[in-house]
């Protein structure tokens, strides 16, 4: 009777023990997906020296949806990029230090600032630099549904026809960085290439805008071959260091390149 009840308490550990291992391996199946691409915010890891960033996507999933967010790792090239959800003042400062160091850089815009600032992205483009889709109202693409999701892309394009007579070069950069699987898809098959960054540093709130040498400590020790740099041309500070950051990644040997030379 002893050895009978042994069992089937030994029989009833062993149960356990099973049933706790086959959780855990589905807590991690479940991890991993979570922390996969189905609802994502783009990030970057540590890094400097030199060393081009690991994303919260890896360069061959991204490529299978012509999606980057740096470029080659054996040529020391920059890819200047600016963000801007509104005019802030000081974009005709930006533009008259790309026009006086010969950089080229492209603006992702939204709706809003198209319709407000018809001259400022007619300068743009005139002076070589390339306006993207940042859609047309900011919405989370994650969240939308593919009706949605063109229309988004659509009427931005759209509305920059309108406002250039030109049809607008398909690139595109999610609002926030944000993004899944399925929204990469989307844009591909709508003909987009998806454009992220390898640095970037919070300039974009205008209450806690950074200092001079913050903007050259944040940026210059990270800068990499192939290195997308993301901007906000709505930042005060980013408007009077610029012309200085240029220069000082030039002197560090770096080459700007325009984003059609990254997605050849």
């Amino acid at each position: 009777m002893i050895d009978l009840n042994r069992k089937k308490l030994i029989s009833i550990l062993f149960g356990i023990i099973a049933v706790i291992i086959i959780a855990v391996i589905c807590f991690g199946f479940i991890h991993k997906i979570s922390a996969g691409i189905d609802k994502t915010e783009w990030g970057l890891g540590n890094y400097g020296d030199g060393k081009q960033p690991v994303g919260n996507a890896d360069k061959e999933t991204l490529s299978k949806y012509d999606a980057y967010y740096v470029g080659n790792e054996n040529e020391k090239n920059i890819y200047l990029t600016f963000d801007a959800g509104y005019e802030n003042g000081y974009t005709e400062k930006i533009l008259d230090t790309l026009k006086e160091q010969k950089v080229p850089a492209t603006f992702f815009l939204v709706g809003n600032y198209l319709e407000k600032n018809p001259e400022l992205v007619k300068r743009m483009i005139k002076e070589g630099h390339i306006v993207a889709n940042h859609t047309y109202s900011h919405k989370d693409l994650r969240y939308v549904s593919d009706e949605e999701f063109k229309k988004q892309v659509n009427d931005f394009a759209d509305l920059y026809k309108k406002t250039t007579g030109q049809e607008i070069k398909k690139y595109l950069r999610p609002p926030e960085g944000t993004f899944n699987e399925h929204s990469l898809a989307m844009a591909k098959s709508m003909g987009y290439k998806t454009i992220f960054w390898s640095l970037a540093y919070n300039d974009w709130n205008n209450n806690q805008q950074k200092s001079y040498s913050e903007v050259f400590d944040k940026v210059l020790p990270k800068l990499h071959n192939g290195c997308i740099l993301l901007l906000h041309s709505t930042s005060k500070t980013n408007g009077e260091v610029l012309g200085d950051l240029l220069s000082k990644i030039k002197e560090e040997g770096y080459t700007f390149k325009s984003l059609d030379e990254l997605a050849k």
